[in-house]
């Protein structure tokens, strides 16, 4: 028997034939094997940079339609008293390059991550509240990353700000060259 390849990601699908269940750590990966709700082991090829969000789809090799579900896995919730407090755990996370899903519930802000006790502490020391909770994960996916989507065979990408084709450098002393 020939194991299914999923390989495109698509926008809509009429029939899903199956589900797929990740963490968010083979969510990020492009290349894996992986069992399908029903049992059935599958390859995912993707595009490299390609990141699998909760509700994704995914076509194979032989036309069926696979669901992505994000797995619930162990992460930390971080809470604050403001949401001057929270923007500072915020900070301090971006500050060490830590991925953080944002949310809200019941009308208050709420930041979560991956399980990390030094993260932990200094979360603490700023004055959040950090609960441990088994939970999706789906952390933002950067100013310049925001996946990729596929339009009739073409891969386009969806970004959430401007990338700079290339940037001119100004120093004083070019610009003191320029003017002599």
């Amino acid at each position: 028997m020939i194991m299914l390849t999923l390989h495109t990601k698509i926008d809509v699908a009429d029939n899903i034939a199956d589900e797929l269940v990740l963490p968010y750590e083979m969510r990020e990966k492009s290349r894996f094997r992986a069992m399908l709700a029903s049992g059935e082991e599958v390859a995912v090829l993707t595009v490299r940079g390609t990141v699998l969000r909760d509700g994704d789809c995914l076509k194979g090799d032989d036309g069926r339609v696979v669901k992505i579900t994000a797995a619930d896995e162990t992460t930390y919730r971080v809470e604050c008293p403001t949401p001057r407090d929270l923007l500072r755990c915020a900070f301090h996370l971006g500050n060490r390059h830590t991925q953080a899903q944002v949310g809200s519930a019941d009308g208050l802000g709420f930041l979560r991550i991956r399980k990390d006790a030094v993260l932990k502490d200094m979360l603490e020391g700023l004055g959040a509240t950090v609960t441990e909770e088994l939970a999706p994960f789906e952390p933002e996916s950067g100013a310049y990353g925001g996946g990729h989507h596929h339009h009739h065979g073409e891969e386009q990408p969806n970004l959430l700000a401007p990338v700079p084709l290339r940037q001119k450098i100004h120093r004083p002393a070019q610009v003191e060259t320029a003017k002599k």
